[in-house]
């Protein structure tokens, strides 16, 4: 009894997390991230991160695409004109079952009732940020939340990290 409950608290602990890696969504509502260009120069940048994924890692993500979104359009620098965001309840399924049954075999038999629950295994909420960036080349400009791209890409990509 005592591996069987010990493979099954593995398990558990495994689900704990869904794994927050820096890749395109596959879907709106995936892990990753997406942009769209409202007009020239102008992009909305959002990354979603994983079911208890640090708020710290999910803003360097969105920040680490939204400098890359700059560059692949032969831009310099990018400002940060509107940020947004929020935290979603981890992804569940929560519900109470009740059952029951009996059988019959000649003269014995049994009857059974059950309980069951459902908790959730995952490590906390699903985290979002969007940018909203205006992006510009040349000389960046004096002011709050004016990054120069090359410099922020340079911070946030690490050796290890398969898509610098």
């Amino acid at each position: 009894m005592r591996p069987i409950a010990a493979a099954l608290l593995c398990l558990g602990l495994a689900a704990c997390a869904t794994p927050t890696r820096y890749a395109a969504a596959a879907r709106p509502d995936s892990i990753g991230y997406s942009e769209v260009r409202i007009e020239p120069g102008r992009y909305r940048v959002t990354f979603q991160g994983g079911d208890g994924a640090p708020a710290g890692q999910v803003e360097d993500y969105v920040m680490r695409r939204a400098a890359e979104v700059a560059l692949r359009d032969s831009y310099d620098w990018f400002q940060v004109v509107d940020r947004s965001g929020g935290a979603s309840p981890p992804h569940s399924s929560s519900a109470i079952s009740i059952g029951g049954g009996s059988a019959g075999y000649g003269r014995g038999g049994g009857v059974g009732v059950g309980l069951g629950t459902a908790f959730p295994l995952s490590g906390g909420p699903r985290v979002t940020r969007s940018l909203e960036i205006f992006c510009g080349r040349g000389a960046r400009p004096m002011g709050g939340d004016v990054y120069d791209a090359r410099g922020v890409l340079a911070s946030l990509s690490t050796p290890q990290d398969p898509n610098p």
